[in-house]
């Protein structure tokens, strides 16, 4: 097997990287050539940790996450090798204790915010996207999901969006568009860098075969 092409989605919270790869994986999913990775998912692990402690926590900033596991399991991945990866419980603010052996694949998609932020993780991505997204949309989408999907009140979310959120966007996320290789307004609403993303996609597995 070759070795797998990494395509790394960076960009601020709620900008549209979940949705440009979940594009992805509705396109790809049936072929197995194609390996979505969520950033999310190597939160660090806070099982040790009280809720109120918990509760402090910056998860808005790089040192939240396992970003050397994360690069080991992308090494591992694009040489051929399968890897356990671990899910998140953003109900409980830690890992969960569910894993998930994912396969390698031709084509291997990280998404998260400190994609592109992150040295190590910048070096081993072939391809590398900024969703570049106004911050009203974004935080207005992100209060939605918080609330119906991650178990957040209202007062919360805009709390930790005045507090961490905007501060952590300008100082990390926001600086990192400058290494991107393309800028992508509006993340997988933006249907010329889904057909462009997709026809670059295509061109990997084509050659693979060959």
């Amino acid at each position: 097997m070759r070795k797998s092409v990494i395509i790394g989605i960076a960009g601020g919270t709620a900008s549209g990287k979940t949705s440009l790869a979940k594009r992805l994986a509705k396109t790809y999913g049936k072929s197995n050539s194609v390996l979505i990775i969520r950033q999310d998912d190597y939160y660090k692990d806070q099982r040790h940790m009280t809720m109120a402690e918990r509760l402090k926590v910056n998860y808005d900033h790089p040192l939240a996450f396992d970003n050397d596991l994360l690069a080991h399991h992308l090494r591992d991945l694009s040489t051929g090798k399968a890897v356990h990866k671990p899910t998140y419980d953003f109900t409980q603010y830690t890992r969960a204790e569910a894993v998930e052996v994912l396969q390698p694949a031709d084509v291997i998609v990280i998404e998260g915010l400190f994609i592109l932020e992150d040295e190590l993780l910048r070096s081993l991505c072939d391809i590398k996207l900024f969703v570049d997204t106004p911050a009203d949309v974004r935080f207005i989408r992100r209060l939605k999901r918080d609330v119906r999907d991650r178990g957040r009140s209202m007062d919360l979310v805009i709390d930790q969006y005045l507090t961490t959120v905007r501060m952590m966007h300008d100082t990390f996320i926001e600086p990192s568009k400058r290494y991107a290789d393309v800028i992508v307004p509006e993340g997988g609403k933006n249907e010329v860098a889904v057909d462009l993303l997709t026809t670059k996609i295509d061109s990997i597995i084509h050659s693979n075969v060959l």
